[in-house]
């Protein structure tokens, strides 16, 4: 984690790539979209810990329909800007047996992390499962699978704000920034 200075330091040399309005528009039209899909499912939706938090908070309240709502907490970032192993610290505890499931993250990077939430919650019985990502990443490889709902398509760049830090600093931003 970078102290006070290193992290004004980390923003001061950032680009913003898309503003605190351009965030709250695709997370209203995500939230249509959503309801237009799963409004008669009465879903259970989980949200990924920590970085869906910021995004999760912002879209369940435009979401007109009645759900259920838990989390799962699986990482393999930490505190660093490089995908690591995959660490499960709480896998859901609702009960997803016959139920239809929305996943919620921050960001779908290279897909592995939400691949393996996929792949734990059809094992657990789920009768289907949907994916929305606030941000996804445009790679040049292939992922394991592709977000049902997206918010905004970032470029191949360590991207920050809205849930999503760097080195610990900034999900608080209201707006994406990208490291130069």
């Amino acid at each position: 984690m970078p102290n006070i200075a290193e992290a004004r330091g980390l923003i001061n040399s950032s680009d913003v790539l898309f503003t605190a309005e351009q965030v709250s528009a695709a997370v209203d039209r995500m939230a249509v979209e959503i309801t237009e899909k799963l409004g008669e499912e009465y879903p259970l939706v989980l949200s990924v810990m920590g970085g869906a938090v910021v995004f999760t908070g912002q879209l369940l309240p435009r979401l007109a329909f009645p759900l259920d709502f838990d989390y799962v907490h699986v990482s393999r970032y930490g505190d660093k800007t490089h995908g690591g192993e995959l660490v499960w610290k709480q896998a859901p505890k609702e009960d997803v047996r016959d139920r239809v499931v929305l996943v919620l993250d921050d960001i779908l990077d290279e897909g592995h992390t939400m691949a393996a939430i996929r792949d734990k919650v059809m094992s657990m019985g789920a009768k289907a499962f949907y994916s929305g990502v606030f941000a996804n990443k445009l790679i040049s490889k292939e992922k394991p699978l592709a977000a049902d709902f997206v918010g905004l398509d970032v470029p191949d760049r360590y991207v920050f704000g809205y849930g999503m830090d760097v080195r610990g600093a900034w999900r608080n931003l209201p707006a994406i920034y990208a490291l130069k």
